[in-house]
Order: C-alpha cells, then structure tokens, then sequence
C-alpha cells in the first residue's frame, strides 16, 4: 500500500526524508504517536463510509433489478 502510495505523488527516498523531518519538527517525537492514531481513526472512517455507500449502491440496483422483473414478467 505504501508503494501506490509512493507512486501516486512520485515521490523519492530524499523528499520521504525531508517530509519526516519537517513533521518531527513540527510535532514533536512525542505528539507523532497521537497524530497515527488520529490519521487511522480517520482512515478507517473514511473506509466505513465508503463501504456504506457501496452497500447502498448495491441495495439500491438490486431493488431496482427486482421492481423491474416484478412489474414485467416478460422481461425474464
């Protein structure tokens, strides 16, 4: 996952660093375990969400595939 990640923005061994750097310097080694968990919390939401809507997606096709078959039996 951290490879896609790596190719999606293109990004090298050098800028990795850098952008490690900057973030320590910012935060603080002691406040980077608080920001992880805050990042997968938001992670993880942002999955459920996407999960629920490919739930309602589905539901919704499946009920409009069984109101078609329904309302015309010479479909099948």
């Amino acid at each position: 996952m951290l490879d896609s990640i790596l190719l999606l923005f293109n990004l090298g061994t050098g800028e990795i660093i850098v952008i490690v750097l900057v973030i320590l310097l910012l935060f603080g080694g002691k406040k980077i375990p608080e920001l992880m968990k805050g990042v997968g919390k938001g992670v993880k939401s942002f999955k459920q969400g996407l999960n629920e809507v490919e739930d309602e997606i589905k539901k919704a096709s499946d009920d409009d595939t069984k109101g078609k078959s329904a309302s015309n039996p010479a479909d099948k």
